[in-house]
């Protein structure tokens, strides 16, 4: 079989706008086709071209790969569409997930579309574990996000899911598509973007009550970062229904074609785990805390399971409060643990036990005093550790959340999607979180 696989010039692009698409074959034709995923996949069009071919390039390096223009229906509906390759017949349903002839298009609204949930793609981490070109962020300081993969379409570092097999983590198949599609099963109409959107300040300011992720959020700009921070200070609502979010700091080259990142101190040994090193320039909890803006951060949690880990739930500290309501939970009962909810990495906020016995922020590591932990799960001892300053709170993914003009809500686990469909108690807490935030 011919081989075949592309790369959009960017992650998104406005609907009526055109996108370049960089696409190598060695077939003197081949077929792109469209399709939107959502509650049921869409297809939404097709288009054939001549192929051209091309070598590989490097991890770091701008692959220039032959170009070709494609213009974007300005009726298509902001989502996240994924591109078929193909040098032949295209199957009638052609399973979105692969390592090749697949590409990720996020396509934002022609004009602000009067909906309330703006759900953001982590394309920066996607490609800060895409292998595409030899190297990750975890073997270089610089990817290029011109290339095969970065969601889809690309090798991946990492193993195997032990409770999905189904896709490699790191993928849009294995953290966001579960989420998306149980939003769009139950009416929760949503635009979507990408951290690109909203580093360059796209977005935010169209009306949105509510900037909600799910999975692994983990690489954020500091444009990323401060223009949420003043989504929020503006009233803007956050749900983060995943973990490790914004634990490593990149930035954009001049042309926001690639990112670079700084892991490890000076000077470390070959083998170090940036992880639970100190020094790293950037770490973001080492200079500016995200438990400032999430409530929550990894260096509290923990994670990182190659294999099966101890099955965890969260244990309801305020089963009165509205995010609990429908869910037939009392304080002191779990939800969750029977499938292994916290994890594969989660977040949490430095706490102690005050006279009633229950967990409150002690404020040390940057989490807002008002956070209000509503669900907590202790991590045993032999759960995998990060770095974090010295403190005597213990560790335990935290679920909870905090106002400042706006509300942030965070989950605090990454493997909360997975549930969705499966647990009614997961399900029931999303709804009540989204519909009430948004």
């Amino acid at each position: 079989m011919t081989g075949i696989n592309g790369y959009p010039a960017s992650p998104s692009i406005r609907a009526g706008r055109s996108i370049r698409l960089h696409i190598a074959t060695s077939a003197d034709r081949f077929r792109l086709d469209f399709y939107r995923w959502g509650s049921a996949l869409k297809h939404t069009g097709h288009v054939e071209w001549p192929g051209q071919d091309a070598v590989p390039g490097l991890h770091d390096e701008d692959w220039q790969w032959p170009a070709y223009d494609f213009l974007v229906p300005r009726d298509w509906r902001s989502g996240v569409y994924i591109g078929v390759l193909s040098t032949g017949v295209c199957p009638s349903q052609p399973v979105m997930d692969a390592r090749e002839a697949r590409f990720l298009l996020v396509v934002t609204p022609a004009v602000p579309s009067g909906r309330k949930v703006l759900y953001k793609i982590p394309v920066f981490t996607y490609h800060a574990y895409n292998t595409a070109g030899g190297g990750s962020l975890y073997s270089a300081s610089r990817v290029t996000l011109r290339r095969p993969g970065g969601g889809v379409g690309g090798p991946v570092k990492g193993l195997p899911d032990p409770y999905d097999t189904s896709s490699p983590r790191q993928t849009f198949a294995h953290w966001d598509a579960p989420f998306i599609s149980w939003m769009e099963e139950n009416g929760i109409q949503s635009d979507y973007c990408t951290d690109l959107d909203l580093d360059e300040g796209r977005l935010l300011g169209d009306g949105y009550r509510l900037l909600a992720s799910s999975g692994h959020d983990e690489y954020w700009t500091a444009q990323t970062r401060r223009n949420v921070t003043a989504f929020r200070d503006t009233g803007g609502n956050i749900a983060n229904f995943g973990a490790n979010t914004c634990w490593w700091r990149v930035r954009p080259d001049e042309d926001r074609s690639a990112l670079e990142c700084g892991k490890f101190p000076p000077d470390a040994p070959a083998g170090t785990d940036p992880d639970s090193s100190y020094g790293c320039p950037d770490h973001w909890w080492e200079s500016e805390p995200e438990n400032t803006l999430l409530g929550v951060s990894y260096r509290n949690g923990g994670g990182h399971w190659d294999g099966p880990r101890p099955p965890l739930g969260y244990t309801v500290t305020d089963a009165d409060h509205w995010v609990f309501s429908g869910t037939g939970l009392k304080t002191g009962g779990t939800f969750g643990q029977d499938n292994a909810l916290v994890g594969y990495e989660c977040d949490g906020a430095a706490y102690e036990i005050d006279g009633q016995r229950s967990p409150q922020p002690t404020g040390q590591d940057g989490t807002p005093k008002n956070f209000k932990i509503l669900g907590i799960a202790p991590l045993p001892s032999d759960w995998n550790f990060a770095a974090r300053e010295p403190m005597p709170s213990p560790r335990a993914a935290t679920l909870g959340l905090y106002r400042a003009t706006g509300t942030v809500f965070t989950a605090a686990t990454t493997d909360w999607s997975r549930l969705l469909a499966t647990d009614p108690q997961v399900a029931a807490i999303t709804h009540n979180v989204i519909t009430r935030l948004a």
